[in-house]
């Protein structure tokens, strides 16, 4: 039988709880669920695990940044692995939280010239590598995690608009943007004229 990608299995052992406490952009947790399941299911198959996605605040993700990794400053992803590298049945093999601030995702897709939906997906792509004990503090694990972390974003991307995940609000205002500067073009044309 085949399952529909991004669909939540009936394993009690998979479980995938996404949450936003920020109010910065509206984000359609809907489909930000089906993308994460399908990173899941992509990466660990039928093989149990709990992770738990929060978007934040700028504040929080500078606290947490602070507290627990001692580094000053706001960052983009934090991931917190609880899992105790058991592999039986009965505890998930992947076990932790993914902290993404939604500001900086902001930021860094200006930074790069992408959109930040996209970005965000990248963090919770990041994050999942993390968990999975991808390493990138030297240069050879950073470019061993990034062909795997640009990999699944390209394998998401081509079953998920990441657009889609922009809220009401956000759509609406890139839609009157796309309208007033197709205005001005319009304008433009007829005063060069």
């Amino acid at each position: 039988m085949k399952r529909r990608l991004g669909k939540a299995p009936l394993d009690p052992l998979q479980t995938l709880t996404v949450i936003n406490h920020q109010k910065v952009r509206r984000v359609k947790l809907r489909l930000l669920r089906r993308i994460a399941w399908a990173l899941m299911l992509e990466i660990q198959g039928r093989k149990p695990f709990d992770v738990g996605i929060r978007l934040v605040h700028v504040d929080e993700i500078t606290r947490l940044n602070e507290t627990f990794l001692h580094h000053k400053g706001a960052t983009d992803v934090i991931t917190f692995d609880y899992s105790d590298g058991s592999v039986d049945r009965v505890r998930p093999i992947l076990h932790g939280e993914i902290v993404i601030c939604v500001e900086m995702a902001i930021e860094q897709a200006r930074q790069f010239h992408t959109a930040w939906p996209c970005e965000l997906v990248r963090y919770i792509v990041h994050g999942v590598l993390h968990l999975m004990r991808f390493d990138d503090r030297h240069t050879v694990q950073r470019r061993r995690m990034k062909r795997e972390e640009d990999r699944l974003l390209d394998l998401l991307n081509g079953q998920f608009d990441f657009e889609g995940l922009l809220g009401t609000k956000s759509a609406r205002r890139t839609r009157r943007t796309g309208a007033v500067q197709k205005l001005a073009q319009v304008r433009e044309h007829a005063n060069s004229r």
